[in-house]
């Protein structure tokens, strides 16, 4: 063979080398190299408290998922109950979301296929926390999921003069009846030290400014 018939059979050898990469690294559509990316699942879980019992006056965010005429924002009457579309009264005081979430999912089986339900409360109007001493305006306030020690001394209208700022404590009731002194420094939480101080409030918490 020649010089010139050999440069043209490793000019051709080189080009089907290429060709086969290219082939084997973008493989053609259907050919079952690679499978579409499927979306992803939608998570179930369920951002509320499960424990939380449901009072009057409470504020209540309920969402059904791909149904905005039946989400909506809706405080429980005095009389303990909640009106939706389709379905009417449910009565809620004394139930905890998830149940009141259940008894909405079944309802609307009737007139949705396989209804996401969530039921958040938003406002804990029925719960009470309670603050004293040297504030502003001591007395009961009306608890919501987020409220910390700092919030309920700026809803107390902040101190009088005089107060033990780095003296604060709440007084917190235990399981069986027992009760829980939790400390709480002002002046050092404000400046960014124990941070870890400035606790979520429960039902029933004294907060106490000597």
């Amino acid at each position: 063979m020649n010089a010139g018939l050999m440069a043209i059979a490793l000019s051709g050898a080189l080009l089907c080398q290429a060709a086969t990469a290219a082939q084997a690294e973008h493989p053609p559509a259907g050919n079952g190299a690679s499978a579409p990316a499927q979306e992803p699942a939608l998570s179930s879980t369920k951002p509320h408290e499960t424990k939380y019992v449901i009072g009057n006056d409470d504020v209540l965010s309920i969402n059904v998922w791909k149904e905005p005429d039946l989400t909506q924002s809706l405080p429980v009457r005095s009389d303990g109950k909640i009106s939706l579309p389709l379905i009417g009264e449910l009565q809620a005081t004394g139930r905890t979301p998830v149940q009141l979430e259940l008894e909405i999912t079944a309802k609307l089986r009737a007139f949705i296929t396989q209804p996401d339900v969530t039921v958040i409360v938003q406002q804990m109007n029925s719960q009470k926390f309670n603050i004293l001493g040297r504030v502003a305006k001591p007395g009961s306030y009306s608890l919501s999921a987020t409220t910390t020690v700092l919030d309920a001394i700026a809803e107390a209208g902040g101190f009088q003069d005089f107060a033990k700022q780095k003296d604060i404590y709440i007084l917190r009731q235990n399981t069986g009846g027992s009760e829980s002194r939790i400390a709480f420094n002002y002046k050092e939480v404000i400046k960014g030290k124990h941070p870890e101080e400035n606790i979520r409030l429960e039902p029933h918490d004294t907060i106490v400014v000597p």
